[in-house]
Order: structure tokens, then sequence, then C-alpha cells
């Protein structure tokens, strides 16, 4: 595939950088120990991939990048400056200034100095999500990160201190042995930090992770249903009160500052994606760049890498994936946008997708508001499940 064979409008960019100072037993997202004397070849292949990239965005200015892992904090300052500078060469950034374009670093409160920051904003950098997960040193012993809780909070002052405005805190709820009140804790504690966004997700046990591993041995118990439902309830009440709500099922901000990145995700956008491992989405083909760091380093197509696990465009697959994914949004989906879109599809659909929103509206889990179908606040504790539902009506 060249860029010509892709005609579309790619407004957003997704780099992975898979360098770790340790790998946390929870995380199932390619990374691996940092290796000093690895990050200077995957800085040039990197540069040479984005360079090989940029004409698939050539129609257009980027509007959001993101730069996650891994931990992209640990790149050394001098290395992030040859990536950047390699980013706006390359790319068309002449709508990422101030107050329109997001460009998003992860970081990891350890690993985050005053160099780094000032060289990140210099670079355009305008928003950083900063991976707290919990405030309690014990429960960051159990998902095996190695920060002091109190870096957070002095991680974000730097941030602030080099021109950074945009912040995001990431928490996890279901953590073996955490209370509730342990978990009003965290929410209480990241929303002081003065963040506009947090990212709240309950702990999952991804297949082949270490973590998984260790439950089936049964070293800990996990929590309990009921418990991570409580724990649910209580992060919608407990941000709506310090100004977040909830834009998606796991995200929450104040007003305006949702992540217009991962918005793009969630609206079945496209995007360009660069690093090991990296998927993307343009003109409604889908494929990933080969998740080893050894493979990304010696194979090089023309600057582009090895890809796998590639799709086609499919109209079906297109759009239960965008009703997926919408339902998961507040705003949640346009129902004649859905009619017409799934009536191509399967002619009985309309019907029945109609029969199965007064259902749920029966059942208190969707309102409907004028056209547009969002899921409640109980809807929200079902998603998946009335997802499959919505798959099945426009199956028939």
């Amino acid at each position: 595939m060249g860029p010509g064979s892709l005609q579309a409008t790619v407004r957003s960019l997704y780099v992975h950088v898979p360098f770790c100072s340790h790998k946390c037993h929870y995380c199932d997202f390619y990374s691996l120990v940092d290796q000093q004397n690895r990050q200077d070849s995957f800085t040039q292949r990197l540069i040479r991939e984005l360079h090989a990239l940029a004409p698939f965005a050539a129609g257009a200015p980027l509007q959001t990048i993101f730069v996650g892992g891994g931990t992209p904090s640990l790149l050394r300052p001098d290395l992030w400056r040859q990536i950047l500078s390699a980013v706006s060469r390359d790319f068309d950034l002449s709508d990422m200034g101030p107050g329109s374009g997001e460009f998003t670093v992860e970081c990891n409160p350890e690993s985050v100095t005053p160099e780094l920051l000032d060289v990140l904003a210099g670079g355009g950098v305008n928003r950083v999500s900063m991976g707290a997960q919990s405030f309690r040193e014990r429960h960051l012993k159990t998902l095996e990160r190695k920060h002091n809780p109190e870096n957070v909070a002095r991680a974000l002052e730097l941030a602030r201190g080099a021109g950074i405005r945009r912040h995001s805190v990431d928490l996890i709820f279901g953590i073996p042995g955490q209370t509730l009140d342990e978990w009003t804790a965290d929410l209480d504690a990241a929303a002081a930090l003065g963040t506009e966004h947090l990212s709240c997700y309950n702990l999952t046990y991804e297949p082949g992770t270490a973590m998984t591993a260790r439950l089936k041995r049964g070293e800990f118990q996990p929590a309990e249903e009921d418990v991570e439902v409580d724990m649910y309830i209580r992060t919608v009440e407990r941000l709506r009160r310090h100004g977040f709500d909830r834009y998606e099922i796991s995200n929450y901000s104040k007003p305006g500052a949702e992540s217009r990145h991962n918005l793009v995700y969630w609206r079945q956008g496209q995007w360009l994606a660069a690093g090991p491992s990296a998927s993307a989405h343009v003109a409604g083909w889908r494929w990933k760049n080969r998740p080893r760091l050894d493979d990304y380093l010696t194979q090089d197509q023309a600057g582009l890498p090895e890809a796998i696990d590639i799709e086609s465009p499919d109209s079906g697959r297109a759009l239960h994936e965008w009703a997926w994914t919408g339902l998961r949004l507040r705003e949640g989906i346009d129902a004649d946008e859905l009619f017409k879109r799934a009536s191509s599809w399967s002619e009985g659909a309309p019907p029945r997708l109609q029969a199965l929103a007064s259902v749920l509206q029966s059942r208190g889990h969707l309102v409907c508001r004028g056209t547009r179908w969002q899921l409640s606040d109980a809807g929200m504790l079902l998603a998946d499940g009335v997802a499959v539902d919505v798959m099945a009506a426009i199956d028939g």
C-alpha cells in the first residue's frame, strides 16, 4: 500500500515507545525493560519510519499526536529533540498551536525531569498523561509500579513550570485488597492535583500477563464483582462533585478537556501509527506494526516496518465498530445514521433496532434525545452487553 492507494484525510498520529523501567505484571501492551544501548538505534529507526509515513498525511495538517508505550518519558532528552524535530520537519503542524491541536506524551512520575519537560514543551507537546494508578503504596506494590505516590504532584508541577498546561492522570480500581473508601480517597487525591482529565480503569487480567499467571496460581483473590460495580458507580458520582463529567465509559474530564486524540479512536476516525506494535486505521484499512523491537530495528521496507494483522475495508465490521464505540461515548450514536447504515447491511435491521431501543428504554438503560441514543448511567454498567444486542439486531 502506498499513499496513493489510501485516499483519505489523516489528521492524527500515534507513536509507540516500547521502553519501560520495569514490566508491570498487569500490562499487556508491547514493552520491554529499558535498554539504554538501544534507545539510539530505536530513535533513528523511528525517524525513518516517520519520514516514510509523512506522505500519507500530506492532505491536511495534523490535529492530534499521541506518544504512548511503554514509558516514553524514559527516552533521553537529546533523543526526544531529534524525534520532535523530525515530526515538525515531515508533518504539517500548522493546526497544533495553542487552543487547537493536541500533542500528548505519556509519562511516568519517576522519569519526569525539568530538562525533559522543557524539551517536550519546546517541541510542541501541550499535554501529558501521567500514570499514577493509585496513591497507596501497597496497591502500587501489587501492580508492581515503582513510583512514589507523592511524585505524581511533583511531576505535574514540573509540567506546569515548563508551560505544559493540559494534564491527564490514569487510575486503576478493583486492585486486590482495595476498599471502596480507599478508591474514593484516590479519586479525591487525583482531583486535588488540578488536572483536567482522568482515566479510571478497572483492573483486568489479560491473557499472557504475569498478573494473570499469579491469579491462576492462587497468589491473591481478585476483587469481587459487586465491589467493582460499587467502585464504578462511586467514580461517576464522586468525580461529578469535582466538576468532571464522564464522556466515555472510563474517561472523565472538565468541560472541553476531553482527549481529542482518543475521540478519534472512539469515533472511528483515521490515524497513522509508528513504532513497534503500533496500530493504524486509514481509509477502512487496519494494520499493526510487528511487535518486536529486534524486527523493527532490522526490517526497513523503504522506511516502513512489516505490517501484520492487516484488515481490508469491510462495511459490516465498520458498522459494528462504529456502533460499539459510539455507545461507549456520552454523545452516543445518531439513530438516523445507524438506520441508514444498518439498512444497507440488512433490510430488516431498522425495525429490529427500534424494537431493541424501546426495550432498553423501558429498562432505563437507554436515553433517546432527539435522534441520539445514549446509554444511561445504568446502561453504562452493561455497555458490552448492550453492544452485543445491538450487533445482533443489525445482523438479524
